[in-house]
């Protein structure tokens, strides 16, 4: 499926410990894609409030949640767009253009969210413009994140590719635990009654202040050696990047949509919505505590990013993706059986043990990188990643939410079977010893 990097064709750098630079890149990237997140991820914390305020009050409960949630999956449904457009750019002209745009496209509207009318002040036309605004979130973040994870490869030296991307990715989960420190403080801080008129839009007004910062940071970022050096050998794709990538890619599209389709399972299933099923009606698990679970998993789930990254390095991918999701599997259906049925300090310890699990997803950007030569890595992780996040992170709340009422455990068995599915990549990966795309 793939060959070892020719001296013609630049892959990745060569093998050396990580240097002062090395460290500079990756925080500065980590520290943006976690401002970034929390700027995408933000919404679903208070999708109660948009509920109640951005949709008719003659709307049932259910329909306003349907609504509500088909805000969340429209910005999911955008992220190939977002990211197939600047990945094309990126591949063509340049990555760390592509990489600080996509901030840009994110701060934005997350400022705008936070100034927005309500359906009492507008009418119909404040659902329009929060699906606009969501939409341009999804285009910045299909661009956001596989920029990162190139961007930080083709910086670092081959033999640190994973734990470089484990901490990028890791820092993306930052994001969502600022997101569920934010909802703690204005949950803690303001009644009800304040967060639904006023209090909800302090998050995203923060959230887009921050992303200008970050604007400002990534001022100090550079060029990627290896993409300088395609432009020097005038080694730049020739035809349409995604062109490319659909018609020599099939098996390496397979794979990482695969893989995608596991890390969706993690973040979306375990991480964001798990604390919805705990505080439904089904288990009432009061919400304060829920979130503070949430918190403690979150740093666990960093934690197993970098870990898993380091084990990647270290024994390859595929033994790593084996043993990793063998554990999500175990620790996750030890969680989810456990929800009302174990005092809440011991859910919390089985929480945090799933999210290092989680920890996997820390895997999943190395397998990608090395999977599509340098010349159309953008354009091919940056499709496959989206292309299948956007179908199964989209819809997946929606399945599950109908799923839940009748099967509360239907999340268990889901994630249950992306592990598996996970386990039997893993063991392609060592069959196969996945080098360097040419």
């Amino acid at each position: 499926m793939t060959a070892q990097a020719t001296s013609a064709t630049p892959t990745l750098l060569p093998n050396r410990p990580l240097n002062s630079n090395d460290i500079k890149v990756l925080s500065l990237a980590s520290l943006g894609g976690a401002l970034e997140f929390y700027d995408f991820i933000i919404f679903i914390f208070f999708a109660s409030v948009f509920s109640g305020q951005f949709f008719p009050a003659d709307l049932s409960p259910f329909w306003k949640t349907l609504n509500t949630y088909g805000a969340f999956a429209i910005a999911y449904f955008m992220r190939p767009v977002g990211g197939i457009i600047m990945a094309h750019f990126g591949d063509l002209v340049g990555r760390k253009r592509m990489f600080t745009l996509s901030i840009v496209l994110m701060a934005l509207p997350t400022l705008c969210i936070g100034f927005l009318p309500t359906f009492e002040h507008i009418g119909y036309a404040a659902p329009i413009l929060l699906l606009a605004m969501r939409m341009l979130q999804g285009i910045a973040i299909g661009g956001e994140i596989p920029g990162a994870w190139v961007f930080v490869s083709e910086h670092v030296p081959a033999n640190r590719v994973g734990i470089a991307n484990g901490m990028v990715t890791g820092g993306l989960t930052a994001g969502i635990l600022l997101g569920s420190l934010m909802a703690l403080l204005i949950n803690s801080s303001f009644s009800k009654a304040d967060i639904t008129d006023y209090a909800w839009r302090i998050p995203f007004i923060v959230g887009g202040l921050l992303g200008f910062v970050t604007v400002y940071l990534r001022r100090y970022l550079h060029e990627t050696p290896i993409f300088k050096e395609m432009q020097a050998r005038k080694a730049l794709s020739e035809e349409l990047p995604i062109a490319t990538v659909y018609k020599h890619f099939k098996p390496q599209i397979l794979l990482s949509c695969l893989t995608t389709w596991l890390l969706t399972a993690g973040i979306v299933v375990v991480i964001l919505f798990a604390p919805e099923l705990m505080k439904s009606d089904i288990f009432n698990v009061p919400p304060k505590v829920a979130l503070t679970m949430q918190s403690f998993t979150i740093i666990a789930l960093a934690i197993g990013c970098v870990f898993t990254g380091h084990m990647c390095d270290k024994h390859g991918a595929g033994k790593t993706f084996v043993v990793m999701c063998i554990g999500l599997a175990i620790s996750s259906t030890i969680f989810y059986h456990s929800i009302g049925n174990v005092d809440y300090v011991t859910l919390t310890v089985m929480y945090v043990v799933t999210g290092f699990f989680v920890g996997i997803v820390g895997g999943v950007p190395n397998i990608m990188i090395l999977l599509f030569p340098a010349k159309i890595r953008f354009t091919g992780i940056s499709f496959c990643y989206n292309v299948s996040y956007a179908i199964f992170g989209g819809l997946t709340p929606l399945f599950l939410g109908i799923a839940n009422k009748s099967y509360p455990l239907s999340a268990s068995y889901y994630v249950d079977f992306l592990s598996i599915v996970g386990v039997f990549c893993g063991l392609y990966l060592v069959k196969n010893r996945l080098k360097l795309a040419n």
